[in-house]
């Protein structure tokens, strides 16, 4: 353990607000420090980052202290959210953990299983809070989804999650940068094991990781789910369909939108057989807050710090997330299909257990 992990930290009182930082100020800790720098009951204390420029411009913005070393930020706080390069998040994670901070850390929670399964372990041992930004899980689109889906009998869920390319995040691919946040609401909807598997993708770019991604998963309940994930498409698509018994139910997470397709069959006839009225078809239009998802994830997670309660995408629910997105990873670099009968692939494993 380094010198500044042995750092006591600075005595506070319990009633003064939460002071929380942030490590890595790109393109997502823009954000988290925007949103943080609004949020009540808490004090901005400083940021973190390795591009000094960057950081001393986002410090002076504001007005807090930079810090060009993230370790002599974690004396001053009392949580931190970490917006850092996917295989940064472990070493950076376990130093705040170690630390005794309370932690947010961007999806996915680390580079390997293996690497999350220590993050996870950590934040049991020093008792603190680990929340992963699993931020379609605060959008109003899903949470009204939810909703309505409990009411139905779901049959098929689709999935699509579409960019352009983009120079952000080229350091994982697009499964674990784009397609997780499906793997992780897919999860919080569908309440039974994965038993059967298949996925396919392609490259587009000489990075050496997957641009394009499709996976159908079967589940024990009869419940099938398609997952298409493109850093490759020029269009920005974030949309959700449920195939239900009864409905349609359509989710567009950028418009914040919700319908919702009925099948009816009401006719009006005259004595002559002709048709006066017909409906053939009902649109229902699910009305949703318009909080941003990030600011309700920021305030989930500061609730959680004050209050002493587990958050809702904690380091279990995003390594559960990591284990059935790095399986179907493996399976598109493989070419191959897995069912539960057949062989014993990994994502046998409790990794794909959904609960």
């Amino acid at each position: 353990m380094s010198e500044r992990h042995q750092r006591i930290k600075i005595p506070r009182s319990q009633f003064q607000p939460i002071r929380v930082g942030v490590i890595g100020v790109g393109n997502m800790g823009q954000h988290h420090t925007r949103v943080l720098s609004l949020l009540k009951d808490i004090e901005l204390v400083g940021i973190s980052d390795i591009n000094v420029e960057r950081g001393l411009d986002t410090a002076s913005k504001y007005r807090v202290r930079f810090f060009e070393n993230y370790l002599d930020l974690l004396p001053y706080v009392d949580a931190v959210c970490i917006a850092v390069p996917t295989k940064l998040h472990y070493q950076v994670g376990i130093d705040c953990l170690h630390a005794g901070i309370h932690t947010l850390i961007e999806k996915p929670i680390a580079a390997s299983i293996a690497e999350a399964e220590s993050l996870v372990n950590a934040a049991a041992e020093s008792n603190c809070i680990l929340q992963v930004g699993h931020i379609e899980r605060f959008n109003p689109a899903f949470q009204e989804l939810s909703k309505v889906l409990k009411t139905e009998e779901l049959l098929a869920l689709e999935f699509h999650r579409m960019s352009p390319y983009s120079d952000r995040a080229n350091d994982v691919s697009v499964v674990l940068d784009l397609m997780i946040h499906d793997v992780d609401l897919l999860m919080d909807l569908v309440a039974a094991p994965v038993v059967k598997l298949n996925a396919s993708g392609s490259r587009a770019a000489d990075s050496g990781y997957l641009d394009y991604v499709t996976a159908t998963l079967g589940f024990s309940n009869g419940i099938v789910a398609t997952l298409t994930a493109s850093k490759v498409t020029h269009r920005k698509i974030r949309r959700l369909s449920a195939h239900c018994k009864n409905s349609l139910t359509e989710a567009d997470f950028l418009n914040n939108e919700i319908l919702i397709h009925r099948q009816t069959t009401a006719n009006y006839t005259t004595d002559y057989g002709q048709v006066l009225y017909r409906q053939d078809g009902l649109i229902e239009k699910v009305y949703t807050s318009n909080i941003e998802p990030l600011h309700a994830e920021l305030e989930h997670f500061v609730n959680c710090v004050r209050g002493g309660n587990q958050p809702s995408v904690g380091g279990e629910q995003a390594l559960k997330a990591l284990r059935l997105a790095s399986s179907i990873e493996q399976m598109a670099l493989d070419g191959q299909a897995w069912q539960q009968s057949s062989w014993n692939y990994p994502v046998n494993a409790p990794m794909v257990t959904i609960s």
